[in-house]
């Protein structure tokens, strides 16, 4: 029987002698190189009078970094990294390319019944706006009175809807009349009276 510790093995591989540099020190290779290339650039900046440690990041990154411990991670709490509002982005839209005015004369017409309310939509219908005066038609001349008399009211709904100076006053009409004027030759007079509202 043979012992075996007395059987050939696979033979080792013999180590590389350490080679030598042109100063005498053992030539360094590999992650060794990198580790005495990381120290000298420490040393180097130590000596510039940066502060160097390991895991440290820049100034900049620093902050960001504070300033996301301070106010927690995206979740629960709305931040500029979350998806935006659709409307949002078209106000800051609006309001960076001064369209903010024209945009308000459009809610005007554009949301008539919900600015002035159902009611008085149903019997008035803005026509123009011209230098913050609103002129509007009332669908009878009854209409086109109890609007008079509620000018300041609807005022301050279009106010409350779009913002101020929008809207400064009210130019309130009845309906027109057909004319019964035909041809060159009239008579002059009153004519025919408001019997059509």
């Amino acid at each position: 029987m043979t012992d075996p510790d007395d059987r050939p093995g696979p033979s080792a591989a013999p180590s590389p002698a350490p080679t030598t540099g042109p100063d005498g020190e053992p030539e360094l290779r590999g992650i060794d190189l990198a580790r005495r290339a990381l120290e000298e650039a420490r040393a180097a900046a130590r000596a510039a009078g940066k502060s160097v440690g390991q895991g440290r990041a820049s100034p900049r990154r620093a902050a960001r970094r504070a300033g996301r411990r301070r106010s927690g991670w995206s979740g629960a709490r709305p931040d500029d990294r979350d998806p935006q509002l659709f409307s949002a982005l078209t106000g800051s839209l609006v309001r960076s390319r001064g369209w903010s005015a024209k945009v308000a004369e459009g809610v005007v017409f554009g949301r008539w019944a919900g600015v002035v309310g159902e009611d008085v939509a149903a019997h008035a219908t803005p026509l123009s706006l011209r230098e913050g005066v609103l002129h509007i038609q009332a669908e009878s001349t009854a209409w086109a009175t109890q609007l008079r008399m509620l000018q300041s009211q609807i005022l301050a709904k279009i106010t409350a809807a779009v913002g101020p100076g929008v809207v400064t006053s009210l130019r309130i009409a009845g309906p027109a009349a057909p004319s019964w004027r035909k041809g060159d030759r009239h008579i002059k007079g009153r004519g025919p009276r408001d019997t059509y509202g």
